[in-house]
């Protein structure tokens, strides 16, 4: 069987979908391929989605605990597995058919199975049972094929190991996990199976959790899980694991690093793989480099120019959002429109507890370019909201140019952490400076006004705190 298309894209994912109902706005006949047999790809159905409705109940439950030392005292929390697993799965399910629906009323097609290229113009789609296949016919297409976990080379296949799509599988609560990576993925998941009531060591190969944010925002975040946690090894590697009747002896190397333990289920989080391997790419003459991700320009053209590449597969930050933004991009140039790659900040978000949220430039990354910056930092314990939730932990960091007083970057940690980056994402977009923001009322008491403060630190015009005369 033989479908006719004049765009295809393969990755049912947030980048795909995104890039193929907007294909279809614009008067395009799109086909779209998918792997599963639901939209959504890996953020909707194994990630993104299940993880934060995972730690939205981690969240309830630390909130519960935490209150006891504000007089209001709550039984230990019972926890029913297989309701929690029926909850998540409905969160899931409800975006699943919503994709569903609209990719019905904008008329694209949806084939699901998996693709690989045959030629240039053709991919061959084969059903889940590999009985039969499909040729797609296409003018252009967009590749949207996503990624997936690394594996550790030499661990042999165990389902005590697991990997990010297992764990938020959720089939028990073990008394005991090592977390093997201290990047985003590894600390959500401790988040919640310690919520949960499982003890946790976390293992890091760097010198820091959250690699990639500056010290000084990780700092919040490793003073609470060391309190929650068993351990936290950094600078620290795995060297060797053994199956064991009763769980896994994990051997590690480094400073401080303790004897051999045994733990009953190991999360590897390390790290993730793009899926260019898997698509026949030298079949369409798609090249990729040495880590397996395609080359894009700045409208999302591979080396062949009726062929896209979008997402996880074409480099980091792996991240959905940004996924999504170059969807609309490669669609729009598709059809006409006068559309690039023109971000200049992508923001990056931890949702532990608390929450880390970066945007923009880090200070790391402006002193390795000798950039001359200014730095407004808002301690949250100087911020009535945050005192009200309980949560003087937190912090909000504003980063300027010295000369010009244009944003650069920002960080903020604590609640909502994640809602909060927008407005100083926005901020850079717009090129505002730091007085703007400052000159800007913000609501009180919020969370939002601690952006405001920073931004006043900068320009010397904080009431909120004494910094001395200059």
């Amino acid at each position: 069987m033989t479908v006719q298309t004049e765009v295809l894209v393969l990755g049912g994912g947030p980048g795909g979908y995104t890039a193929a109902f907007r294909a279809a706005d614009l008067g395009k006949k799109v086909t779209l391929v998918e792997r599963y047999p639901v939209l959504g790809g890996v953020c909707l159905n194994v990630g993104c989605i299940p993880s934060k409705a995972l730690l939205h109940m981690a969240q309830v439950i630390y909130e519960a605990r935490e209150s006891a030392a504000r007089g209001v005292v709550f039984a230990d929390p019972e926890i029913d597995l297989s309701k929690l697993r029926q909850w998540k799965e409905r969160v899931v399910k409800t975006l699943n058919k919503g994709l569903a629906g609209l990719a019905g009323q904008r008329k694209v097609e949806v084939i699901y199975g998996t693709g690989r290229f045959t030629a240039s113009n053709t991919l061959e789609v084969t059903d889940e049972n590999g009985s039969q296949t499909k040729t797609i016919q296409f003018e252009q297409a967009i590749i949207a094929a996503g990624s997936r976990p690394v594996k550790l080379p030499g661990w042999p296949e165990d389902p005590r190991i697991m990997d990010s799509t297992a764990a938020l599988a959720l089939e028990e609560v073990p008394e005991s996990l090592l977390v093997v990576g201290g990047g985003v993925i590894g600390m959500e998941m401790a988040c919640v199976y310690h919520a949960l009531g499982t003890k946790i060591s976390v293992v890091e190969l760097t010198d820091q959790l959250l690699p990639g944010a500056d010290p000084d925002l990780v700092k919040p975040l490793h003073q609470i899980a060391s309190k929650r946690y068993e351990a936290i090894w950094l600078n620290t590697k795995v060297t060797a694991v053994e199956f064991q009747k009763k769980g896994v002896k994990v051997s590690l190397e480094g400073k401080g690093a303790p004897d051999a333990q045994v733990f009953d289920r190991v999360l590897v989080a390390v790290g993730r793989r793009p899926n260019s391997d898997l698509l026949n790419l030298e079949a369409a003459g798609i090249a990729t480099d040495e880590r397996g991700f395609i080359p894009v320009d700045d409208k999302q053209r591979t080396n062949i120019p009726h062929i896209y590449a979008i997402g996880d597969i074409v480099g980091n930050p792996m991240l959905a959002h940004k996924a999504s933004y170059e969807g609309k991009i490669a669609a729009e140039v598709i059809c006409g429109e006068p559309a690039a790659f023109q971000a200049l900040a992508i923001p990056a978000v931890a949702y532990t507890d608390p929450e880390v949220a970066w945007m923009g430039k880090t200070e790391m990354e402006l002193k390795q370019e000798g950039v001359e910056y200014e730095k407004g930092v808002f301690p949250w314990a100087a911020s009535g909201r945050a005192l009200t939730l309980g949560r003087r932990d937190g912090m909000t960091k504003l980063l300027s140019d010295k000369k010009t007083g244009r944003i650069l970057g920002a960080g903020i940690v604590g609640p909502h952490a994640g809602e909060l980056i927008a407005e100083t994402v926005l901020a850079l977009e717009m090129g505002a400076d730091a007085e703007d923001i400052a000159l800007t009322i913000h609501p009180h008491p919020s969370l939002s006004e601690t952006v405001m403060f920073a931004a006043e630190i900068i320009d010397g015009s904080i009431t909120d705190l004494y910094l001395g005369k200059n």
